[in-house]
Formats: C-alpha cells, sequence, structure tokens
C-alpha cells in the first residue's frame, strides 16, 4: 500500500500532468482520452491493462466508442497515491504512442 497524498501534493501532481483533473465527490483522479475510433481506443486500454495488471493497481474506467474515461484512486489507501500518478504517467505515454 502507498502513503496518502495531501490535498496540496495531489495539485502539485495534477499541475505538472496534462487534461487530470480531481474528481469531484471523492479522492481521486480522472481523464478523458479520445482516439482515432474504436480500435485505437481498445488498443489504448489493453496496453494500460497489461501495465495495471503488472503493477497490481487498476483504473476504473468506461468506453464510448473512440472515448475512454478513466478514474484513478487507491481503495486500499482511501484516495490518491503515488500509484495513481505513476498509472496516469503511464496512459499518457501509452495515450501518445497511439496515432490519433
Amino acid at each position: 500500500m502507498s502513503d496518502l497524498l495531501g490535498p496540496e501534493a495531489v495539485t502539485e501532481a495534477l499541475a505538472a500532468r496534462s487534461g487530470w483533473t480531481r474528481a469531484e465527490e471523492r479522492d481521486a483522479i480522472e481523464k478523458t482520452f479520445k482516439f482515432k475510433g474504436f480500435g485505437a481506443a481498445m488498443g489504448f486500454m489493453t496496453r494500460v491493462a497489461l501495465a495495471a495488471e503488472k503493477a497490481d493497481h487498476h483504473p476504473e474506467w468506461t468506453n464510448v466508442y473512440n472515448t475512454v474515461a478513466v478514474v484513478l484512486t487507491s481503495h486500499d489507501a482511501g484516495g490518491v497515491t503515488q500509484r495513481d500518478l505513476a498509472l496516469a504517467d503511464a496512459m499518457d505515454g501509452i495515450a501518445g504512442d497511439i496515432a490519433d
């Protein structure tokens, strides 16, 4: 289990990450990814699933056609931890690898 990050640490971390925001009504971060089509969105989800499984840290997400909405929180810690930020960074890297 990772240590819970305080509000200031989360704010600072989000300022350094494009598109990530605090989730409303809970201690989590979120981002919506949009891709060229369904195949690209599914490719993103597949690659993220492999990274998440390796890290033993899994996102909450939904997919509708070319859009993947993601919420990250560490349930065992009760909020945002370094594990969420690491997975957010991995997701951003994977999304950047997928052609728009």
